[in-house]
C-alpha cells in the first residue's frame, strides 16, 4: 500500500511540471527608418565623370533616377537587365560604399 502512494504522488507529481504554464512576453520590435538627404535631381544634371564611370564599369545599365546630397555625392538608381539597384558616387566620377 505505501508504495501504491509513492508512485501516485511520483506520477501526480510528474503530470504537474507539465500543466505548468509559462509567462507570456510580448516582444515589441520597432522599426526605424532613416531618411538620408538626398534630393532627386534631373538625370541630365549628373556630371560627365560619373555617367562616364557609370558606362565603363556598368556598360548596360540604365540609369532612371538621380539623388544628389550635400556633400555632392549622387545616388544613382539603375537597372542591368531585369535587375535594379542603386550605387553610391562621388562628383569625380569615384564609387562610394554603400552606407
Amino acid at each position: 500500500m505505501k508504495n501504491l502512494f509513492i508512485s501516485a504522488a511520483i506520477v501526480l507529481g510528474g503530470l504537474t511540471s507539465f500543466a505548468s504554464t509559462s509567462p507570456i512576453t510580448n516582444t515589441i520590435v520597432k522599426a526605424v527608418s532613416l531618411q538620408d538627404d538626398y534630393v532627386e535631381i534631373n538625370v541630365t544634371e549628373v556630371p560627365a565623370a560619373v555617367t562616364d564611370a557609370l558606362k565603363k564599369a556598368y556598360p548596360d545599365a540604365v540609369l532612371s533616377k538621380a539623388y544628389k546630397n550635400s556633400s555632392s555625392q549622387y545616388k544613382l538608381e539603375i537597372t542591368v537587365g531585369e535587375k535594379a539597384g542603386f550605387l553610391y558616387a562621388n562628383a569625380d566620377g569615384s564609387w562610394v560604399k554603400n552606407k
